[in-house]
């Protein structure tokens, strides 16, 4: 009888050799994989899922793209395992994903879980205590298979059962990753444009952005966090902030996330960021974002500068003094 097995596909080189290994192994594979707004391996135009979808297709097996939620971002707000070096919760991510794909192992009706973790690869969530841990609170005790790190492990059950043969698995460990290079070529393994995967969760420079948000949010929601790659944000009030461009593609994206409602506001005499507001519309907001978005141009220091003011389809113009110095700036900046 021919096992089915599920997989967390990132599109990632560990994953996609875990893959193939159980492909290769005659286990029937059925994909997962999981988009975020934290994601960085590949552009924003792409990310993730198409290079997860991608390897999918390479391999013709099924695969089920699912969002993390809102749900997901209480964990990140309030991880049970604590933070990395950012604000990163990466054991409670873990259990998050394996919970869901143990729900989805049920319904699909296969057998077990894998996934391309490698023993000792992440500092937090890849230890061999954090790793046992990851296992049982997800409540895949026996059932989830790390094919890459396999040897180094009690055998799981697809093992003692004969499903997959373990003197075929691995026994990787460590941060390096020329054993699974050395393996991709020997397995034909192409173009995996993210051997390491990302997160933004993990960067420093991006906690201010968002500790702002669950400073300032009662109730949290995706495009908060999603917002978070565009742009300079500027906190106006405790429910406000302006977002400006920092390049024409910033000034591009801002203006397809605005909503109903939203403003936004550009400088009408020179070259300018796109600045957009979100929370309250009103005209203090609107002077107070407008100077800020002044010292992110040419404009002559002192010199009243005109403003054009965009909500919906309806636009203003107004004027303002150029008037805000780095140093008056910089209480209002997140990062």
């Amino acid at each position: 009888m021919k096992r089915k097995a599920i997989a967390l596909l990132s599109g990632g080189l560990d994953s996609t050799l875990a893959v193939k290994m159980m492909l290769d192994l005659g286990i029937e594979v059925e994909a997962l994989n999981f988009t975020s707004p934290f994601c960085t391996c590949t552009g924003k135009n792409s990310g993730c899922k198409s290079e997860a979808v991608r390897v999918a297709q390479e391999y013709n097996i099924p695969i089920k793209v699912m969002h993390k939620g809102v749900e997901y971002l209480d964990i990140v707000r309030n991880p049970v395992h604590g933070y990395g070096k950012g604000v990163n919760p990466c054991v409670d991510c873990r259990i998050y994903l394996l919970k869901k794909a143990k729900e989805y192992m049920l319904e699909s009706g296969a057998d077990f879980v894998f996934t391309g973790e490698v023993l000792g690869q992440r500092p937090m969530s890849q230890r061999r205590d954090t790793l046992r841990v990851i296992e049982k609170e997800s409540g895949l005790e026996g059932l989830l298979l790390r094919p890459l790190s396999a040897r180094h492990f009690e055998p799981t059950i697809p093992e003692k059962e004969g499903w997959v043969d373990r003197n075929k698995l691995m026994a990787i460990e460590g941060r390096s990753r020329s054993v699974q290079m050395q393996m991709a070529e020997d397995l034909d393994v192409k173009d995996y444009p993210c051997p390491a995967g990302g997160c933004l969760l993990t960067e420093l420079s991006y906690v201010p952005k968002i500790r702002d948000v669950f400073d300032h949010s009662e109730e949290l929601n995706l495009r908060d966090f999603r917002m978070l790659k565009t742009g300079r944000h500027f906190r106006l009030d405790p429910h406000s902030k302006a977002i400006m461009g920092r390049s024409e593609s910033d000034n591009n994206q801002l203006e397809l996330t605005r909503q109903p409602g939203e403003a936004a506001l550009t400088w009408l005499d020179g070259n300018t960021p796109v600045a957009i507001i979100i929370g309250n519309q009103d005209d203090d907001n609107f002077r107070l974002s407008a100077r800020i978005m002044l010292r992110y141009t040419k404009a002559e220091p002192g010199a009243e500068c005109r403003i054009e003011l965009r909500i919906n389809d309806s636009r203003q113009v107004f004027s303002v003094i150029n008037d805000m110095s780095p140093e008056a700036v910089e209480p209002y900046l997140v990062a």
